[in-house]
């Protein structure tokens, strides 16, 4: 197998140089070029592994070459190499699809974990293609272009702001964005930002050293450490309090945090994506949300379709869904009635992918366990669709003596909601858990008690997940 290539592409001898001398100890083949001409014969003659280039250069720019390479060599990652503190040139980069920059005076251990990175990146994307297949579900046009997306952004360091309404499966496409790129080997950190006390947050961003505040009886790391070599994931990112905003900003920039308490800074190697159901930039004019944090998470944006807006997907999705709460339940699959699938198509889903799924584990639990109709299923608001769904589909309505959804509706009303009593406590106790495991999952689980695939479930059917 031929030895991984890359090209240098910088007018400035000195930089050529020192790039070379350390990407050949590297064990790597170098090229490379002074000027866009010839940095653009260079790829199309050799087609290296990975790209390096200069913003500056004599007869034009490095974004041009960026373009250049999108446009014809898209299996080719190129590395951005800016001038200090030039947050607009690293952004077009960016934005242009360059896989990541590196700012001047160059430290070479971050370039090393910049190149290994890239390297690590196949040039065949069919794989990434599969992957994103199997947890996408769906055959309709707005999901295969957000599959095409999230395979084009896998391979890119670039921030990325995701969009979409609760229960659309944000943090479902930013798995996906990191299972999928160089850095699936490292952690996925998530963490819900409304869901952290503002006197806490800064000390689980960035943790704190022992003895900085009452009750630091530790060091702590924070989340920013916990995602190191891998993905931090924001969630609800336009709760966070403004004077977070202007901390999260400067380790963005510097790619550096201070642990509360601590007298230096550390160097951060994560790739930031977020999320909100929020319009960012109704936030930045309410004054809510800081435009120079917006310009640098939003670097990339990325809408999630409602599922309303999908309805073409409900079938399918219903069935997988109902296949995969099935099997965690040690269930044999039962049947979608085509009675179930009708009224599921005339809904709207205000709650989205996650009420489809809470939809189908209570229809199941109310089911006789070998097929689900229409009567099985609960719809929120004042009229269940299954109803309407039987008279559009001239299906005969349900003998007197059964059970329809409007009358379990009727019957917890009468009641009282014992349901929602149980949850809200229920909620509360795993808050707690996961407030004291740091918002780790597996600790999470254990503390509780439970598995981490009923941890999951849990999670998904209380709506703590997104």
């Amino acid at each position: 197998m031929s030895k991984q290539s890359v090209l240098i592409v910088d007018d400035e001898p000195d930089i050529r140089e020192l790039l070379d001398i350390t990407l050949s100890r590297m064990g790597l083949h170098t090229y490379t070029a002074a000027t866009l001409g010839e940095a653009q014969a260079k790829v199309a003659q050799h087609q290296p592994s990975l790209c390096l280039t200069d913003m500056r250069l004599p007869d034009g720019n490095g974004i041009s070459l960026v373009e250049y390479i999108q446009s014809d060599f898209p299996h080719i990652p190129v590395a951005m190499i800016t001038a200090h503190g030039s947050v607009e040139a690293a952004i077009s980069a960016l934005k242009a699809g360059a896989f990541d920059f590196i700012s001047k005076p160059i430290e070479l251990d971050t370039l090393r974990k910049l190149v290994t990175s890239a390297l690590q990146l196949e040039g065949d994307t069919r794989k990434a293609d599969d992957a994103v297949d199997q947890d996408l579900i769906g055959s309709g046009e707005t999901i295969q272009y957000l599959r095409r997306q999230i395979t084009k952004l896998a391979r890119s360091q670039a921030p990325v702001h995701i969009h979409g309404e609760s229960g659309s499966g944000k943090e479902v496409v930013a798995r996906l964005i990191h299972n999928n790129g160089p850095r699936a080997s490292g952690a996925f950190v998530a963490v819900n930002c409304g869901a952290i006390p503002p006197e806490l947050m800064e000390s689980e961003l960035f943790g704190h050293t022992k003895g900085s505040f009452t009750g630091a009886s530790q060091d702590k790391i924070g989340l920013f450490q916990a995602a190191a070599g891998g993905t931090l994931f924001l969630d609800e990112v336009a709760d966070l309090p403004l004077a977070m905003q202007v901390k999260l900003l400067r380790a963005i920039q510097e790619k550096a945090i201070r642990p509360v308490g601590a007298n230096e800074e550390q160097a951060t190697d994560v790739r930031l994506l977020s999320a909100t159901h929020k319009n960012l930039a109704q936030e930045v004019e309410a004054g809510r949300f800081r435009n120079d944090l917006y310009y640098r998470i939003n670097v990339i944006d990325l809408s999630v379709p409602s599922l309303r807006e999908r309805k073409e997907d409900v079938p399918e999705l219903a069935e997988a869904l109902l296949k995969r709460i099935a099997r965690d339940e040690g269930n044999a699959k039962p049947t979608l009635e085509k009675s179930a699938i009708t009224a599921l198509c005339h809904y709207d889903f205000p709650g989205n992918v996650r009420e489809l799924e809470n939809m189908l584990e209570r229809a199941l639990a109310l089911s006789d366990g070998a097929s689900i109709t229409a009567d099985d299923l609960q719809f929120s608001g004042k009229a269940p669709r299954s109803a309407t769904a039987r008279v559009q589909a001239n299906e005969p309505a349900a003998d007197s003596g059964a059970s329809t959804a409007a009358d379990q509706l009727d019957h917890e009303a009468a009641y009282g909601n014992l349901e929602g009593y149980l949850e809200s406590i229920e909620k509360h106790i795993i808050s707690k858990a996961l407030e004291e495991s740091r918002w780790n999952r597996t600790a999470t689980a254990k503390l509780l008690g439970i598995s981490f695939r009923s941890l999951r479930y849990r999670l998904k059917k209380l709506g703590l997940e997104d």
